[in-house]
């Protein structure tokens, strides 16, 4: 491996956690440097575009890209960067969706699951990267994590697209992935995180996945 990874920042928020959220990515974009932040809503939830328009002004201030999750014609709308497609069994047509949307200028990624089909037909559509994650409802991670390596070294000996690791959950996953190949990998914070605890979670990842390119 010639270089570490970048950490990609996902960021979980709620439709009244504007202060919050806006707090806690304050907070992760100081402790280290993210290629991009994706904001995610928390399960269930809508999005505020009230709330997504501020943290997407945040963001980009940063010099950072700011997607948003699965929702398009809301990033079109408050002038995200793009969008991240999360799992479905139509990656294609979310994607081709996405991209009459918002054109050939704005960055668009999908999660590809385990499916190195799906991950290939994002590739050749034109997505601006691929990324295999884990379900919340998968029950045996120690094996998805596993699968998740393998799909990362595959796809890294293979193809330029770059590769992104969602649904990290630990330190020590995502410095297996960056020995893995992958380009990006996600650390996960959230608006019902403290300052401090955003700050430290992504210092502490960022130190894991640097730590490899010593020794790569």
């Amino acid at each position: 491996m010639s270089k570490a990874p970048e950490l990609y920042l996902t960021l979980e928020i709620g439709r009244t956690d504007g202060a919050a959220a806006a707090a806690a990515l304050t907070a992760a974009l100081t402790a280290a440097a993210p290629s991009s932040v994706l904001l995610r809503p928390k399960p269930g939830t809508p999005f505020d575009a009230g709330t997504v328009k501020t943290l997407v002004a945040l963001t980009q201030k940063h010099g950072l890209a700011a997607l948003i999750e699965g929702d398009a014609n809301l990033a079109r709308m408050i002038k995200a960067d793009g969008v991240h497609l999360a799992w479905s069994k139509e990656p294609l047509k979310s994607y081709r969706e996405a991209r009459d949307i918002l054109g050939d200028h704005a960055m668009i990624g999908g999660d590809a699951g385990r499916s190195r089909d799906d991950a290939m037909g994002l590739g050749e559509a034109g997505a601006d990267y691929v990324a295999f994650g884990i379900p919340p409802h998968v029950e045996d991670r120690a094996t998805a994590e596993a699968r998740q390596c393998d799909l990362a070294d595959w796809w890294s000996e293979i193809f330029e697209v770059p590769c992104v690791a969602c649904d990290v959950a630990t330190v020590e996953q995502a410095r297996a992935l960056a020995n893995a190949g992958a380009d990006f990998i996600c650390v996960a914070i959230s608006s019902e995180m403290s300052a401090d605890d955003a700050a430290r979670r992504v210092a502490d990842f960022a130190a894991a996945i640097t730590s490899i390119e010593a020794t790569a």
